[in-house]
């Protein structure tokens, strides 16, 4: 596979605080490295939400697959060199044989009848996956992950985020503008043909729909969308933190939810930008959960 890093969004608040979303497509080993950084909101391909079948064509077609550096073992996290001639290609080859025997095992198992959820859980580890990650600080994340002694599937990707990032201009939002992935330009202003809660909704929907690997942008699907991840009781909220417009200034402004030892303001893991799950009522339970809220 070849490890993937595209700007789909950047934007500039007055406060000069930056915000960017990146489209990434990376081996599904290193999500778990991924997750570990939380000032980044994201959302990335589910094992639960696409078909056996889907996930064992991605997998059988990707001739390449998903290892960059064939490690040799040595003490320590990490390994300096590399495999080499005939040891090289035996492990290789016997990565594509576990490869090969999972794909005919998640076979057999769903033509048992066993549901995606299980089945693709013995395909991950040659899956690679989509995420949509948005951040106003990617410095930790750059400092960490595009140094030597990362896993080298993880600095593959850093470097060319950092890249890609480098190479973009961001666009001048104001106060009351928006920053949108997927919808339109990437951002929302007054000028646009659409009001801002359409343009909420389509951006969410896109960004939620990552699960899928596909999307559809129409305004129909977005309104389907945001009903069914807001509307009922138990809100799943993460897709709406990609969408953010610029703060004001002002600690009292709807949505900041802290300030820091330094005096920025925050609104959860965005500085100078408020995240619009911070303005969706009952974004996160408030409180305790207890076994006779099952059915509520």
């Amino acid at each position: 596979m070849e490890i993937k890093a595209r700007v789909v969004a950047d934007s500039l608040a007055p406060n000069g605080s930056r915000i960017t979303t990146f489209e990434l497509e990376y081996p599904r080993l290193i999500l778990s490295e991924i997750n570990t950084h939380r000032q980044l909101s994201r959302n990335t391909a589910s094992s639960r939400a696409i078909p056996v079948a889907k996930m064992i064509e991605l997998i059988r077609n990707d001739k390449e697959g998903v290892i960059v550096h064939w490690g040799k073992n040595q003490s320590g996290m990490q390994a300096n060199g590399e495999l080499e001639g005939e040891p090289r290609r035996n492990v290789q080859d016997a990565w594509n044989v576990a490869k090969d025997i999972a794909c005919d095992l998640a076979e057999y198992m769903a033509s048992q009848g066993a549901h995606k959820q299980i089945v693709n859980r013995i395909l991950e580890p040659f899956q690679t996956v989509k995420t949509i990650a948005t951040a106003t600080e990617w410095g930790n994340f750059f400092w960490l992950r595009c140094e030597s002694s990362a896993q080298p599937e993880i600095q593959e990707l850093a470097r060319k985020m950092y890249a890609a990032r480098a190479a973009s201009t961001p666009i001048n939002l104001e106060v009351g503008h928006w920053h949108t992935p997927y919808f339109e330009q990437g951002y929302w202003t007054p000028d646009s043909k659409f009001d801002r809660e359409t343009a909420l909704k389509v951006s969410s929907s896109c960004c939620a729909q990552v699960s899928y690997r596909k999307r559809d942008d129409s305004i129909e699907k977005a309104q389907q969308l945001y009903d069914r991840l807001v509307g009922a009781s138990r809100k799943h909220s993460s897709a709406f933190e990609h969408c953010a417009s610029p703060m004001n200034g002002q600690i009292g402004q709807l949505g900041v939810t802290h300030k820091d030892i330094h005096g920025n303001l925050w609104s959860g893991n965005f500085k100078g930008w408020i995240q619009y799950r911070q303005l969706i009522w009952g974004h996160t339970l408030n409180g305790e959960w207890t076994p006779d809220m099952e059915n509520q």
